[in-house]
């Protein structure tokens, strides 16, 4: 296992139809998107995230969980929860939660700056869920790196 400090993550911006993926580091404390994974039914790609899993070997995983601008849990934080037991009862990786509100809303105006900056053929409107997973990480390793005196 990798030092504690020293961990790759996987964050997932978890929807009942669509799955943001984002990879990061500790020690940079930085987050990259990476994909965009469907669910059928409701149902995750579990063969999708395992060989995503498989690819990046994470250390431990984060899932964001979105809460009302009131702080009250609704049915997409009880999804979002649930998943992150799926995940850990699944792969037996540490899952983090991460507190996210408006992470989607970020993304859209991440994405709709850099393709106002001329990176038009670059970004596209599926980037959204990836983004949105990145800012999730981010904010979550940044808030470690702040906690621990880094």
């Amino acid at each position: 296992m990798t030092a504690l400090g020293q961990r790759t993550l996987i964050a997932f911006d978890f929807g009942t139809r669509k799955i943001g993926v984002a990879v990061g580091q500790e020690i940079t404390a930085t987050a990259s998107a990476l994909t965009t994974l469907h669910a059928a039914q409701n149902r995750p790609d579990w063969d999708a995230i395992d060989k995503l899993l498989k690819q990046w070997q994470p250390d431990a995983l984060v899932v964001g969980v979105p809460v009302s601008m009131d702080d009250r849990e609704h049915t997409m934080t009880r999804a979002a929860r649930r998943f992150g037991r799926q995940l850990h009862g699944r792969f037996g990786l540490p899952v983090f939660e991460a507190e996210e509100r408006l992470s989607s809303r970020e993304a859209r105006e991440v994405t709709t700056r850099a393709r106002a900056a001329g990176t038009r053929g670059k970004v596209r409107r599926g980037d959204l869920d990836p983004v949105a997973a990145q800012i999730i990480l981010q904010d979550w390793l940044q808030r470690r790196q702040e906690s621990s005196g880094d």
